[in-house]
This record gives C-alpha cells, sequence and structure tokens, in this order.
C-alpha cells in the first residue's frame, strides 16, 4: 500500500499545481507535439504505472519508466528520434517468504528514422534494443536483447492518433534465464480541447510468444486526461489514465493507474 499512497499524494499535488497554473502558447502546437511519441521536441517523461493485484497475494506493483526523448535533424526531410526508457521498479513479494524487491529494470533505447509525408502524417522506423541493467532477478532477465520499431502519427486538426510498435528478441545473456520474444503495441487517440486540456486513451498492449498460448497476451482498455500548460516558464504535460486488463497472464494485474508527467523542451525547428 505504500506506492499507492504515494502516487495519490503525487497525483493530488500535481492536479493541484496543474488547477493553479497558467496556459500559455502550449494550447495548440505543442500540446499535439506532447502526444506524438516522434515528434521533432526534447522531453523528458516520468510516466509512473501502479498495478493492482499482482500475484498471489494481490499486492501493488509500481513501475517509474524515465523515458527522455531527443531528436535529431538529419536533413531537410528526416530526423533521428531516440526514446530511452528506464524502469524503477518495486516488485511484491511473489510466494510464502519471498520479500519484495526494489532497483533498476532492464533498459530499453530505440531510434526512429522518421519523416513527415505530409501535413498531417508521420512516419518512423528503426531498431530497438534491451539491455540487463536490472539490479536484481526479480526485476528483468539477464538478457541482451534487439528488434524492429515503428510509429505512425496522424494529426487531423484536434486529433493526434497513431501507434507505435516492436517485438524484442534475445541474442546474448545468462544461458540459464529464460529467452526473450517480446511483442509490444501502444494505439494512442488524443483529442485536444480548449486551455490545454485533452482526452487520452494510450493502452500498452504486450504478448510473450514464449509462454503458454493462453498466458501469452495482456490487453487493456481505458483511458484518461491531460493537460498541457506551464510551471513558470516550464512547459509542462501530466495526464492521469486507468487502464483494465480485461485479457492478463495468470498473476498479472487486474487494472492499472497511470500518472505521467513530462517536461517539454521545443526545438524551434
Amino acid at each position: 500500500m505504500y506506492w499507492l499512497r504515494v502516487a495519490i499524494f503525487l497525483i493530488g499535488l500535481s492536479l493541484g499545481i496543474l488547477g493553479l497554473s497558467s496556459v500559455q502558447a502550449q494550447e495548440g502546437n505543442l500540446a499535439q507535439q506532447a502526444q506524438n511519441p516522434i515528434a521533432n521536441l526534447i522531453s523528458v517523461p516520468f510516466q509512473n504505472n501502479t498495478n493492482f493485484n499482482v500475484g498471489p497475494f494481490e499486492d501493488e506493483q509500481n513501475i517509474l519508466n524515465i523515458q527522455p526523448v531527443i531528436p535529431f535533424k538529419l536533413n531537410d526531410d528526416w530526423n533521428l528520434v531516440t526514446r530511452w526508457i528506464l524502469p524503477v521498479v518495486y516488485q511484491p513479494p511473489v510466494y510464502e517468504g519471498d520479500e519484495s524487491d526494489f532497483g533498476l529494470g532492464n533498459f530499453n533505447p530505440s531510434f526512429f528514422f522518421v519523416t513527415q509525408v505530409n501535413p498531417e502524417l508521420m512516419i518512423g522506423g528503426g531498431p530497438t534494443f534491451l539491455l540487463p541493467t536490472n539490479t536484481d532477478a526479480s526485476l528483468g532477465v539477464d538478457k541482451w536483447g534487439a528488434g524492429p520499431t515503428a510509429a505512425v502519427v496522424w494529426t487531423p486538426g484536434k486529433w493526434v492518433v497513431g501507434g507505435l510498435v516492436n517485438n524484442i528478441w534475445s541474442f546474448a545473456g545468462d544461458s540459464n534465464e529464460p529467452d526473450v520474444n517480446q511483442f509490444l503495441f501502444q494505439y494512442f487517440v488524443n483529442y485536444n480541447l480548449k486551455d490545454g486540456w485533452y482526452l487520452t486513451s494510450a493502452p500498452i498492449i504486450t504478448a510473450d510468444w514464449n509462454a503458454p498460448s493462453d498466458d501469452q497476451w495482456t490487453l487493456p482498455l481505458g483511458g484518461g486526461v491531460g493537460r498541457v500548460f506551464d510551471i513558470g516558464s516550464q512547459p509542462v504535460n501530466m495526464s492521469l489514465s486507468a487502464y483494465d486488463n480485461v485479457i492478463a497472464p495468470e498473476g498479472a494485474a487486474d487494472w492499472q493507474l497511470r500518472f505521467q508527467v513530462q517536461f517539454l523542451f521545443p526545438t524551434g525547428g
């Protein structure tokens, strides 16, 4: 329950700040860029996911993803957008006599070669990697992995719609650890309202192809609300959403509460 109390405190504090903060130029283009995972925008998101009813004791698991995005201009038509995801994990006990663990999970950098097909359509693709940075066996497998990743983003009017997909296979690491063959698909649908507010749905669908067929998929459904605003002169994007796992492996979470704070640094390009 410790992580649940922390999450509720942070959400309440942030919503209070959000209500007092002024909205400036972020209301339009910057809000859409913040919702676009391959935009030409430097950003530093802190995405906190609290998973409920995990394992045989139905405890809370917490995963804080620190995931900066840094784009580089290659030429007039192409950017290289780098996305770095480092999870900080609280893992509850999973059997009698087990203890909880807290530390780093496995590092996941991705590299997208991105082009603007037309004013409303952007596409990107490239490699993604898995690095065994886990500080405990319960927080990740000791395997090196790689695979392809791609993203498509469509921005008609007030909408930001698209998807991000990847699959990672392990190719090296501890031979005693299970191999990795993991699929991820995140679709996102955002509708922008007035004063920087927006509605959002961005569930993360995953599959472990090495698991038994009836335990492979995690399929969440849900959504939430967010706002782009200023704290002083710093543009910030905050969102709060909840997702119900309508399909999940045995022992996985029933549902998830996601809270994200994203610091935005427009490139001007």
